[in-house]
């Protein structure tokens, strides 16, 4: 068995546990085909240094994140390998960092909600104005939000079923005036698009995927605040 399938049998157990490993696992297999193209048939210190630190211009932490991917394969292989070598825990240093997050006013808050209203496309607008809206009053993530199917909507209760981090739900009740904004956007929602059948409360989310994970993100975890719209 080669290091690719030693990876792809790790990947599958650990994703039968409930992990997702997206980014993890492709950076796994491109070290297990890194080293099978070389001959070499498991782990050293020597070559997870070599692959963790090869981006020209990756961040400390970016490198520490590498290596570590490797350290925890390296773990699960050692107990079937006894020449497997596990990467030190201190090899590769970084430092915590977490950028302090940018709170926005409710006079921002409504600046955007106008803003998102000038979007020519009907019900992406109404989309947009009502996941800040959803985002503002609840403090759910980006992906919380637009992951929510019409099931997880409760208007009468107000109460929203919400799926996090390794698909653990939760249940985050929302104020009668959250609720209510919720119930308007789902009438001009199923008025715009009378005959859909997607289970997704907010249509057109995957529109949104994009601008939350380069615009939304970044500003609501640091660093930049808001433009006048």
């Amino acid at each position: 068995m080669n290091l690719r399938e030693r990876v792809e049998e790790y990947l599958a157990m650990r994703r039968s546990l409930g992990y997702k490993l997206h980014g993890d696992g492709r950076m796994l297999l491109d070290f297990a085909d890194r080293l099978d193209s070389t001959g070499q048939t498991t782990v050293t210190v020597a070559a997870a240094l070599a692959w963790a630190i090869e981006p020209q211009g990756a961040s400390p932490n970016h490198r520490h994140r590498r290596l570590s991917v490797v350290r925890c394969f390296a773990r699960h292989l050692a107990a079937f390998d006894a020449t497997c070598e596990i990467p030190p825990i201190d090899l590769l240093v970084a430092r915590a960092h977490r950028p302090t997050p940018y709170l926005y006013s409710p006079d921002e808050v409504a600046a955007l909600v106008h803003a998102a209203g000038t979007i020519s496309a009907p019900l992406l607008a109404a989309t947009t104005q009502a996941v800040i809206s959803l985002l503002a009053a609840s403090g759910l993530r980006v992906g919380e939000a637009l992951g929510l199917d019409r099931g997880d909507v409760d208007l009468d209760a107000a109460v929203l079923r919400v799926t996090g981090k390794n698909d653990q739900t939760r249940m985050v009740p929302v104020h009668a005036t959250t609720a209510t904004m919720l119930a308007g956007y789902a009438a001009r929602r199923d008025q715009l698009r009378p005959a859909a059948v997607s289970p997704a409360f907010l249509r057109r989310a995957g529109d949104l995927r994009q601008a939350a994970g380069a615009g939304w993100h970044r500003s609501t975890t640091g660093a930049t605040p808001p433009q006048d719209p």
